[in-house]
């Protein structure tokens, strides 16, 4: 079985579809030989579950790996780094997926409670689940719901998805419950070293992009000083926290892009950047072209998934 290779990372953005709760990768195009022809851990800006229809080899979370056949379920939160890696021997797998983001949820759930809101999210993202079906058929059960509804997109599938979004964070917040945690910070609650470090402040780009970011504030997520954080941030990264900061910010541009109408100066406005030019250069930086050229170029509404992915954590 082919290992994942050392030394890298990939940071991979989802963006769900426009008046949609979930993206679904479903279907034929996803029986293939996983982790042959891309071997780093990844990570990515949703939530993943993944349910494994037929195949053999291992899911390796963090650096740890885990073997898994048929009817095993993986829900991997937001900025957990992973690979799915096929046992060459056996052949192709089939896996399924769905990604969504739990903060959506629970506003939906708790809208008038934020400081509920976050103590159930640190709960939901404690940890990544990887289990038989068995285990909590009850979760296997709402998944696969899921995964139907979005294969058919019948009549109101939509309502269908979101009502049972509301069930399938509840039963991994039962889950999670069970072991009868403590809720605390995200990055003292996952020990690995790596992108775990940073963790808080990956997260907490994650909510305020829209606001000025200082690195100070960053590091004081993190238990660091800024000098020391700007190290362990570049290493993991392979980025300065500036340049993670305005990335995230052009990946929110791109999807007000696609769902409004709003001007490029509203859009600059909305996402966090203090002028339009400043926009217009980080938005040339990272795609490659500006903002109103993306725009008018359909291609751009066909992607499900945006077709940058970032290499990162030199030296995992």
């Amino acid at each position: 079985m082919k290992k994942k290779k050392a030394g890298a990372m990939e940071l991979r953005f989802y963006e769900v579809p426009q008046n949609e709760y979930v993206l679904a990768l479903l279907g034929d195009s996803w029986v293939r030989e996983y982790g042959h022809d891309e071997t780093t851990l990844h990570f990515h800006n949703l939530m993943e579950i993944g349910y494994c229809r037929s195949g053999a080899g291992e899911l390796v979370l963090d650096e740890r790996p885990m073997p898994y056949q048929p009817a095993m379920l993986s829900v991997i939160p937001h900025n957990y780094p992973h690979i799915t890696i096929s046992d060459s021997d056996e052949g192709p797998s089939f896996w399924e997926y769905i990604f969504f983001d739990p903060a959506q949820v629970v506003a939906e759930l708790y809208p008038e409670n934020e400081l509920y809101q976050r103590e159930l999210l640190e709960k939901i993202n404690y940890k990544a689940l990887f289990i038989h079906e068995w285990e909590s058929r009850n979760l296997a059960l709402i998944v696969r719901m899921i995964m139907e509804e979005m294969r058919g997109k019948r009549l109101h599938y939509v309502d269908s998805v979101k009502g049972l979004l509301f069930a399938l964070v509840t039963e991994i917040l039962r889950m999670n419950e069970q072991e009868d945690i403590k809720v605390e910070p995200e990055g003292n609650a996952r020990k690995n070293a790596g992108v775990s470090q940073i963790s808080a402040a990956l997260e907490y780009v994650r909510v305020e992009y829209m606001h000025m970011i200082r690195v100070e504030e960053l590091a004081k997520a993190c238990h660091m000083s800024e000098t020391h954080f700007r190290r362990v941030f570049e290493g993991c990264m392979n980025m300065s926290p500036v340049d993670y900061i305005n990335l995230v910010r052009i990946q929110k541009a791109c999807d007000l892009m696609k769902k409004t109408n709003d001007s490029m100066d509203m859009v600059a406005q909305k996402v966090g950047f203090s002028t339009t030019s400043t926009f217009n250069r980080n938005f040339k930086k990272f795609l490659n072209t500006s903002p109103y050229q993306w725009k008018i170029n359909p291609e751009n509404y066909e992607h499900k998934l945006l077709n940058y992915r970032i290499s990162a954590l030199k030296g995992w």
